[in-house]
């Protein structure tokens, strides 16, 4: 018998299934980790050409953003249990594959779907998007993440707590180290505290509605969406909470501009700066960085109520066209400007109330921006602290004597919170802290005071630091 006739037969070629879903996801992936595009700016515009293209109904679209934001929030846990599978450094691993292995980690070890299903469904995937060549090498890995449960995998992965706490907690719940320091440092406390903040980090938040006073009520929005879609706010008399699922452009009073999408900790910053106590007049608001408007269309309600005038300006053209937009139909006067606020256009002196709700690291929304944990530096707060300062002293000079200023961020790090309000307030003087607790009625555990940090896991909402100044000199 010939040689040529004891050779196996070789198996037909069969193309790779593709898997809409699972592309999308890998697409959305790949343009956060190439552009450093944002997933929330990337996903919606693909799930968009995705119903119209592929005809994506409303499950595939959850599918799709959870398997985008799940392998996103669990990036680092996920890393950790590659690495342990593959036999080089991940740093050698190219990233369109690690980002095909992590779609599959997340399959396997994050959600419900049958180990054989997250597999094959994975490698078709690679053999799509990456050659036959390099799906093999995804299935073998795949084949050895499956062979444990997440617990398992995370004994393995992580050192012990008693070893070193903060990389345990940076393993098991996908934080860098240093931002779990960070964390752990503002929010005090022992270990039971930090665990249920990070985990919050990885939960999906809610979609918050608020109504703009003077043009829709919760009341109104509760009752277009029915006790079974929304939920009324926790906090703020104007949230509003849609059920899992719910669609913010399907509502009237959303599309018409009366009411928007919010966190529930950005809607008590800007009531607790409109409700500060104030002697004299009280006819002129400042939102002095007010992109991209969701703060500054609030503001603008609650003034046009007590007959007051806001200003909004923005350093960003293209943001101060998103903040003139989302102020658009305001009952009460207002303007929108282009300028810088470390250069201010206007004279000093010249409001009554003030917002600086400043640039920084972000760290209090990982959980809106789960790929920021990943991006940001800890020398990227040298970079925030000089602006965060100048724009505090200008917020402070914008104000007349008397006039309530408002220090917003959305950030919990100290670096961006209290060190910036005590370090202005030490140089510069001529003003004093307000007790912020009392302007957010209802609100528990918001700390010693007089200022003010939200928390995920405590109010449900982004770690919003909110501080109140008034102007003495």
């Amino acid at each position: 018998m010939s040689e040529q006739s004891r050779r196996r037969p070789s198996k037909p070629y069969r193309r790779p299934k593709k898997d809409p879903v699972r592309l999308l996801a890998f697409e959305a992936l790949r343009a956060v980790d190439e552009r450093d595009a944002y997933a929330n700016l990337v996903l919606p515009p693909l799930l968009k050409r995705a119903r119209e293209k592929e005809g994506f109904d409303g499950r595939d679209a959850a599918l799709a953003t959870e398997l985008v934001y799940g392998t996103l929030r669990r990036q680092g846990t996920y890393d950790a249990i590659i690495a342990a599978c593959v036999d080089r450094p991940l740093r050698e691993v190219d990233p369109p594959v690690l980002d095909v292995l992590s779609l599959g980690a997340h399959q396997l070890l994050g959600t419900r779907i049958p180990t054989h299903a997250a597999v094959s469904a994975s490698v078709e995937l690679a053999r799509v998007v990456l050659g036959d060549g390099r799906a093999k090498f995804v299935n073998a890995v795949l084949r050895k993440i499956a062979q444990h449960e997440l617990d398992d995998w995370l004994e393995r992965v992580a050192p012990p707590y008693e070893e070193d706490a903060e990389d345990h907690l940076a393993v098991v719940h996908s934080h860098p180290r240093w931002v779990v320091s960070a964390l752990w440092d503002a929010l005090g406390g022992g270990r039971a505290g930090i665990e249920d903040l990070l985990e919050a980090d990885n939960e999906r938040p809610e979609v918050t509605l608020v109504a703009r006073p003077g043009r829709s009520t919760a009341a109104e929005l509760l009752d277009v969406l029915g006790e079974e879609a929304g939920l009324p706010g926790r906090w703020s008399p104007y949230a509003v909470r849609l059920a899992e699922g719910g669609e913010p452009g399907a509502i009237d009073a959303v599309r018409e501009g009366r009411a928007g999408v919010q966190d529930e900790g950005s809607q008590l910053v800007a009531i607790a700066l409109a409700n500060a106590p104030l002697d004299g007049p009280d006819g002129r608001w400042l939102d002095g960085c007010a992109g991209p408007g969701g703060k500054a269309a609030l503001l603008g309600a609650l003034a046009a109520e007590r007959g007051a005038a806001l200003l909004a300006s923005e350093k960003q053209p293209h943001r101060a066209r998103l903040v003139d937009r989302a102020l658009t139909g305001n009952p009460g006067p207002y303007q929108v400007i282009a300028a810088d606020g470390t250069r201010p256009p206007w004279r000093p002196g010249s409001f009554d109330r003030v917002l600086v709700d400043v640039p920084c690291s972000g760290l209090g929304a990982l959980r809106r921006r789960p790929e920021a944990r990943w991006r940001r530096r800890p020398e990227d707060l040298d970079s925030f602290a000089p602006l965060q300062r100048t724009l505090l002293v200008e917020a402070l000079r914008a104000a007349r004597v008397g006039g309530v200023v408002g220090y917003a961020t959305c950030s919990p790090h100290l670096a961006e919170t209290r060190v910036v309000v005590d370090d202005v307030l030490k140089k510069h003087g001529g003003a004093e802290l307000i007790d912020a607790r009392p302007l957010m009625p209802g609100v528990p555990a918001l700390g010693d005071g007089p200022d003010v940090q939200l928390w995920p896991h405590l109010h449900g909402t982004d770690a919003m630091y909110l501080a109140l100044l008034r102007r003495t000199a």
